[in-house]
């Protein structure tokens, strides 16, 4: 018995969800759960449910749009700042200061009511084939994020850029290699490197920013819980059961960020 529980200890020491304020957390959200399913209401649930699944799959859609476009014009820009001469380096940074200076909120409305107003003016836009998309909001709602994405993005690859030890750069080049080779196999990727935990954070934070988009009609999660509130008056289960989505999201971001940071120094050596 000794040599088992020892063999125990040292398991529980060695396993991350064995520690005792992490017991202690589980044991909480355990029994947060039992109480709001005893405690609440949740008959409106299977009315709403497809709704549900529709707002996920598009708050989703729109995340993973956004950042996938956001960081491919963030790359550019962060290295405009960083190594661009100064007539690509001016407005890189003109760009993300008024991007991450004004509220995200008014830019997509700006762009939805602005553009979304003036493009009918136009008969040429009215008789192309993006009409149909243009008369709908998920576009402007894509664009006001990704250009909100790039640029709190584009700073911190500027960072990530600047933080590349210049000597390896040279080396490269004295070894005869291509700007293009350069940057594909040592400077990105180390670039990249550097940016991954505050990509992270900013995944997430896009993650939260998304319910702006219910603001323009495109119906995500939040919009479903508050057609819910709406119809029912049924307040805090819709809110809490959108909790409980964006942290679950939020997890599945940060767990995939962490097991790409350990992929990636492997690749860069």
């Amino acid at each position: 018995m000794t040599d088992r529980a020892a063999s125990f200890a040292e398991f529980a020491a060695r396993s991350p969800w064995l520690q005792p304020h992490r017991i202690l957390l589980l044991a909480i959200a355990a029994a947060l759960v039992v109480a709001a399913a005893v405690f609440m209401r949740w008959d409106w649930l299977p009315n709403y449910f497809d709704l549900a699944i529709q707002g996920i799959w598009r708050t989703v859609w729109i995340l993973a749009v956004t950042c996938v476009l956001g960081i491919l014009l963030a790359i550019p820009l962060g290295l405009a700042q960083a190594a661009g001469p100064w007539w690509l380096a001016m407005p890189a940074n003109a760009f993300c200061t008024v991007i991450r200076g004004t509220p995200l909120l008014l830019q997509l409305w700006l762009l939805y009511y602005g553009l979304g107003s003036l493009f009918p003016q136009f008969p040429w836009i009215r008789q192309s084939d993006l009409w149909p998309y243009l008369r709908q909001a998920w576009p402007y709602a894509v664009l006001a994020l990704t250009i909100s994405y790039a640029a709190y993005e584009g700073e911190v690859m500027r960072g990530a850029f600047a933080g590349v030890p210049k000597g390896q750069l040279e080396a490269a080049r004295a070894y005869g290699m291509r700007p293009f080779t350069i940057f594909r196999r040592i400077w990105l990727p180390q670039a990249m490197h550097r940016a991954l935990p505050t990509l992270a954070g900013e995944t997430v934070l896009q993650l939260k920013a998304t319910p702006l988009v219910a603001t323009i009609t495109v119906v995500d999660i939040y919009a479903v819980a508050s057609r819910v509130r709406q119809d029912t008056f049924i307040v805090y289960e819709p809110l809490l059961l959108l909790a409980l989505v964006y942290l679950v999201i939020s997890g599945i971001i940060i767990f995939l960020f962490r097991r790409l940071e350990a992929r990636i120094p492997v690749r860069i050596g």
